[in-house]
C-alpha cells in the first residue's frame, strides 16, 4: 500500500521544501522504506527548459529526457532514486493537456473548469507510476495562499479524502523569524499561513519551522495550540553547516518518527545514517583543500550551477579535500590582461551555457588551462569552446567558431538536426523548431575509446550520461582536430556525434558533451569529478 506525504510552505519560498523532501524521503529509506519524490509547479510555463536561470535556477534532466524543477536534483542526490518525466508536473502543463483534450472534443461539449477537469489532471498526475513503492513525497511550489497554487491545494486536499484514513498526512514547512529589535522569535506568521491552509480544508499533520534561533518549549505550545498540531509534530529546522547534514539534524528533531506515527507505524528502531554521518565528518575534517575557478555566464545566481556546485563538493568529499570555488565571469576574460586572475587556481571548470555572451572569455580561458598544464573540464558548452580553441591555435582552423553565436565560415560547432534515439528513432529538428523540448535531452550512450583518460576513469568503455544542447562540434573537423593532438575518446555507437575531446599530452584536459553532475550523489561521486578534484590537488602541490 502506498502512502502519500504533501508537502507545503508558507510566508515566504526559499525556505528548503526541497531539502525537506528530500531529507525525509532520506530517512525513511534509512528505515528500510522505498520512495519516490515528486514536485508540484504552480507555474505556467510547460516546463523549466525556456526559463533563464536568473529567473528559475538550473534546469535539472532526468534520463528520460525532462527538463525539470532544481529540486528533483536534491531528491536524486539524497535518496539515490532517478527521476522520471512523471515526477514533475506544472500548470502549464496540466492546462496544456486539458486544452488539447478540449480542442479534440474529448469532454463531448460539456464545460471545462477547474473543479473538476483540472484538480483531476492534477490527481491523475500525483497517483500515477505507483510502482508498489512504500512513500510518495510530493512537495507543491510556492506557499499557501498563492493564486496559483490553488487548484494544487485543492487537488491534494480532494486526494486526501480520496486516499482515505491512514493514506496520506500533511507536513507544511514554515518560517518562525526572529526580530533582533524585540529579541524575540514570532510564531504569528506560521499561524496565518496554517489559518490559509485550514480555509480551504487542509489541516497539517506536522509543522516544520525554519529559524536562525532555537524555539522555546512555549512558542511550540503556542503554535501547537493555534495551529491544532500535537506539540511533538512542531519540528524546529535550525540552519547547519552543510546541508547534508540536513537528514541527521531533521532526526534529532524527531521528524521521521513523527511521519510514522503519523501513518500508525512502527518506529521504536533507530534508521542507520552512517553514510551521512561519513560524508558531515568528511565536510567538516578535511585533509586539504583546492580552489576550482568556475568560468561561467550565471554566476549572478549560484542555483544556475546547483549540481555543478555539489558535484565539485562530491569530487571533494570522495577525496576527503574541502573545495573552494572562486566564480568569474565569463565576459571578463574578454579582456586580454584579465586572464592573470587564474594564475592561483588549481583547475578550472567552464560549465554549459547558451548564446554568445561570454563564448570569447570561455575559449580564452581553455587557452590558459592548455597552454599552462592546468587541469580543465569543460561541460557541454565548455567541450565545444575547448574545441574551438584547439581548432584555431593547433590545427589552424581560421575563424572557427560556433553557428550558436553567429553565421561561420568553419562553423566548427553547429546545430544538430538529426540524430537516432536509444530506441533506434530518428529525431530531426530545424532552426525553426520551437525552443522548448527539442535539445538532445536525457540519458544517451557513447564509447569511449580503450586506453584513454576518460576509460580509464570510468572503468568501462560503454557508458550512458545526461544531455541537454542544440549543438555539437561538428564531425567534419574530427580528423584534422586528432592530427593537431586532440583525441575525441568518447563517441556516440554510431560515431557520428563527438561526446568526448581530451588532450593526451595534457595531465588533464576533459571536455564532454553531457553533464555529468546530473548524476553525481555524495556518497558516490560521479568518477570524472572525483577524477578533476585528484587532478587539482596534484596541481595544488605543485604551485
Amino acid at each position: 500500500m502506498t502512502r502519500y506525504i504533501f508537502i507545503t510552505g508558507g510566508v515566504v519560498s526559499s525556505l528548503g521544501k526541497g531539502l525537506l523532501s528530500a531529507s525525509l524521503g532520506a530517512l525513511l529509506q534509512a528505515r528500510g522504506y522505498s520512495v519516490r519524490l515528486r514536485k508540484l509547479d504552480p507555474y505556467l510555463n510547460v516546463d523549466p527548459g525556456t526559463m533563464s536561470p536568473y529567473q528559475h535556477g538550473e534546469v535539472y534532466v532526468t534520463d528520460d529526457g525532462a527538463e525539470t524543477d532544481l529540486d528533483l536534483g536534491h531528491y536524486e542526490r539524497f535518496t539515490g532514486v532517478s527521476s522520471r518525466q512523471s515526477d514533475n508536473i506544472t500548470s502549464g502543463r496540466i492546462y496544456q493537456t486539458i486544452i488539447q483534450k478540449e480542442r479534440r472534443g474529448d469532454y463531448l461539449g460539456g464545460t471545462v473548469q477547474v473543479i473538476p477537469h483540472v484538480t483531476d489532471a492534477i490527481k491523475e498526475f500525483t497517483l500515477a507510476e505507483q510502482d508498489g513503492i512504500d512513500f510518495i513525497l510530493c512537495e507543491v511550489g510556492g506557499t499557501a495562499g498563492d493564486i496559483e497554487a490553488m487548484p494544487f491545494m485543492e487537488a491534494l486536499r480532494q486526494l486526501s479524502i480520496d486516499l482515505g484514513r491512514g493514506r496520506s498526512i500533511f507536513v507544511h514547512l514554515t518560517l518562525v523569524p526572529y526580530l533582533a529589535a524585540a529579541g524575540e522569535l514570532k510564531t504569528k506568521p506560521t499561524q496565518h499561513s496554517v489559518r490559509d491552509l485550514r480555509s480551504i480544508g487542509i489541516q497539517p499533520d506536522i509543522l516544520v519551522c525554519r529559524s536562525e534561533h532555537a524555539i522555546p518549549d512555549s512558542d511550540r505550545r503556542k503554535m501547537s495550540l493555534y495551529c491544532n498540531v500535537p506539540e511533538t509534530s512542531v519540528i524546529s529546522a535550525l540552519d547547519v553547516s552543510t546541508i547534508y547534514e540536513v537528514p541527521v539534524s531533521y532526526h534529532k528533531e524527531g521528524l521521521d518518527v513523527e511521519v510514522l506515527k503519523a501513518f500508525g507505524l512502527a518506529h521504536s528502531s533507530e534508521p542507520d545514517l552512517s553514510q551521512w554521518e561519513d560524508i558531515i565528518d568528511r565536510i567538516k575534517n578535511p585533509e586539504g583543500e583546492v580552489t576550482i575557478a568556475v568560468v561561467g555566464k550565471y554566476t549572478g545566481l549560484k542555483d544556475a550551477y546547483k549540481s555543478l556546485n555539489e558535484a565539485l563538493a562530491h569530487g571533494g568529499i570522495a577525496n576527503k579535500v574541502k573545495v573552494n570555488i572562486q566564480w568569474f565571469e565569463a565576459e571578463v576574460f574578454e579582456r586580454e590582461d584579465a586572464i592573470e586572475q587564474l594564475v592561483d587556481v588549481d583547475a578550472i571548470l567552464v560549465p554549459g551555457g547558451f548564446g554568445k555572451r561570454g563564448t570569447e572569455g570561455k575559449i580564452a580561458a581553455a587557452k590558459f588551462a592548455r597552454e599552462r598544464s592546468v587541469p580543465y573540464f569543460g561541460i557541454c558548452l565548455g567541450m565545444q569552446m575547448a574545441t574551438i580553441e584547439a581548432a584555431r591555435n593547433l590545427a589552424g582552423v581560421s575563424g572557427a567558431g560556433s553557428t550558436e553565436c553567429e553565421e561561420q565560415t568553419n562553423p566548427v560547432v553547429g546545430l544538430i538536426t538529426e540524430w537516432v534515439r536509444e530506441d533506434g528513432s530518428v529525431e530531426q529538428r530545424t532552426s525553426e523548431t520551437d525552443l522548448g523540448g527539442t535539445m538532445r535531452l536525457g540519458a544517451y550512450p557513447a564509447k569511449l575509446k580503450d586506453g584513454s583518460l576518460v576509460a580509464k576513469i570510468y572503468g568501462k568503455t560503454d557508458i550512458e550520461e545526461r544531455h541537454r544542447h542544440r549543438y555539437e562540434v561538428n564531425i567534419g573537423y574530427v580528423k584534422q582536430l586528432e592530427e593537431a593532438g586532440v583525441s575525441f575518446s568518447g563517441m556516440s555507437p554510431d560515431g557520428t556525434l563527438p561526446e568526448i575531446m581530451e588532450l593526451p599530452d595534457h595531465p588533464w584536459f576533459i571536455g564532454v558533451q553531457y553533464h555529468p553532475e546530473l548524476k553525481s550523489k555524495p556518497f558516490q561521486a560521479h568518477p570524472l569529478f572525483a577524477s578533476f578534484i585528484e587532478a587539482a590537488i596534484k596541481q595544488s602541490r605543485l604551485v
